[in-house]
Order: structure tokens, then C-alpha cells, then sequence
């Protein structure tokens, strides 16, 4: 799994929760060109991509995951209706969330891999 968050407490928190539902991180970026990088070169299953990347959005970024068939969801205080017109399918994690909140749309977006009981 991608990460790709620009405030390092939050990235932190989410590959915390993530490790704990039982997800392995095989990358974080905190920048628009690690991103990249990462989301062109590295075996992935899937991404959470902050929508903003300081200056920068991470819409690029979810391009190169589409096109490489890789699912992701964005993580926002933004909400859907800041996505470009080709990105509005996509889930939206609303910030500021708690880990059930996480654990709930991983299910969704990875189609119900997670046991939601063990989780509550």
C-alpha cells in the first residue's frame, strides 16, 4: 500500500492504522514527485493519496495509479466535489477520521476484505 500525505503526523497515524487492520505499507510520500515516483515504479495494491500535497494536488499521482490499475482513495477535509471530473468515482476519506472510519472504506473500496466485527 501507498501512502501519499504531506503532513507527517497524519501519515504516521494512517500507517499506524493501517498496520493495525492487518495492511502492509510499502511506501509513504510526502511530496508530489515521490509520488510519482513511487506510484510508477513500486508493486502495489492499493494507495490513500492526501487530495493536497502542499502546494500541489495529488490528482497526478492518482493518473498513474488508474492507469496502472491499482485502486485508491482519496483523503480529504476537501470532499468530493474538489476532485477533477475524471476522479469524482472515487471514495473520499473525510478528514479528519478515526480508524473505523478507515477500516470501513478500505472494505468498501477493496470489496469487503476486512471483518468489520474484529475491528469494533
Amino acid at each position: 500500500m501507498l501512502i501519499a500525505e504531506d503532513e507527517p503526523i497524519i501519515s504516521m497515524m494512517l500507517e499506524e492504522f493501517l498496520l493495525d487492520a492487518g495492511c502492509e505499507v510499502a511506501a509513504t510520500a510526502q511530496t508530489l514527485a515521490a509520488g510519482l515516483a513511487l506510484a510508477s515504479a513500486t508493486e502495489l495494491d492499493f494507495a490513500i493519496l492526501d487530495m493536497s500535497l502542499g502546494a500541489n494536488s495529488s490528482f497526478a499521482i492518482a493518473d498513474v495509479l488508474a492507469s496502472r490499475g491499482i485502486p485508491f482513495i482519496f483523503a480529504s477535509g476537501f470532499g468530493r466535489d474538489s476532485l477533477p471530473e475524471h476522479h469524482r468515482g472515487q471514495m473520499v476519506l473525510n478528514k479528519p477520521f478515526q480508524y473505523p472510519d478507515l477500516v470501513k472504506s478500505l472494505n468498501i473500496a477493496l470489496g469487503g476484505r476486512f471483518s468489520l466485527e474484529e475491528f469494533f
